[in-house]
């Protein structure tokens, strides 16, 4: 793994969340940071963000469920910094349903955005990871290891994504990349609202984090970017195939 000052970062979903988060964080160790996401405005803002302090980072606008728009953002980057050093696929959707009452198109979408799009993003990565060799860390949830109700597709796709870190790690571990996964509790981001939640109904989601999490309130995305940097980081150098809960403890507790 190249030092932080010379690491090429692919991070899709960098738009916002814990994205937009990862992006500014390896930025400002020194790596230079290929920001994807759909929005041309927020990766502008973005992009402009990190070279007010120093950093280096090129935005690519791609839609992650279009195929050659993921493939050319790859190839961009790689053009820009010469190759991929580490691949954080963070774009991700979610939404309420229970599998009664959600539509198939929009189990469908889950499926397209929270899975297919994170396998085609590292396929297309993966020939660039091995020069290296690099490493990915894929991101998952509390409900990909523990069932909850009335997000059925949501937990679905994040096990998938935890099943998938599992496997690629022996696939590609004779290649030297390694793969690791976090899987966060709730942490302070837009995706509930972009899922539908108004805001009444988020501020009372996240009071009632603070009695479903131990550590007693919910996380904020450097929770999460910090353990990604972590696996990504010499200090994980011999870590593969693992999830990583960062949920204040949400994960080992039982339904109250």
């Amino acid at each position: 793994m190249p030092n932080k000052t010379s690491r090429v970062v692919f991070v899709s979903g960098a738009s916002s969340g814990i994205g937009r988060a990862s992006a500014i964080h390896f930025a400002r160790e020194g790596g230079r940071v290929a920001c994807i996401a759909r929005d041309r405005a927020k990766l502008e803002s973005l992009v402009s963000e990190i070279r007010g302090f120093g950093g280096e980072a090129a935005l690519f606008v791609a839609d992650v469920t279009v195929e050659s728009q993921v493939s050319a953002a790859v190839e961009g980057c790689v053009k820009a910094f010469g190759g991929i050093d580490v691949c954080i696929p963070a774009a991700g959707i979610i939404a309420s349903g229970s599998l009664e009452s959600i539509s198939m198109a929009d189990f469908d979408s889950m499926m397209l955005v929270n899975v297919r799009s994170v396998v085609h993003t590292l396929k297309t990565c993966i020939p660039h990871l091995s020069k290296r060799p690099g490493c990915v860390v894929t991101i998952s949830s509390t409900t990909g290891y523990r069932a909850f109700p009335n997000v059925f597709a949501y937990c679905l796709s994040k096990a998938a994504i935890e099943q998938a870190t599992r496997c690629l790690a022996l696939e590609l571990a004779p290649k030297g990349i390694r793969v690791n996964c976090i899987a966060p509790g709730v942490i302070v981001t837009e995706l509930h609202r972009r899922g539908g939640m108004d805001a009444a109904a988020y501020e009372a989601f996240l009071e009632r984090g603070k009695q479903t999490h131990p550590l007693g309130h919910v996380g904020e995305v450097a929770d999460a970017v910090n353990a990604i940097s972590f696996l990504a980081g010499d200090g994980a150098k011999w870590l593969t195939g693992i999830v990583v809960p960062v949920d204040g403890g949400r994960g080992i507790t039982c339904l109250r």
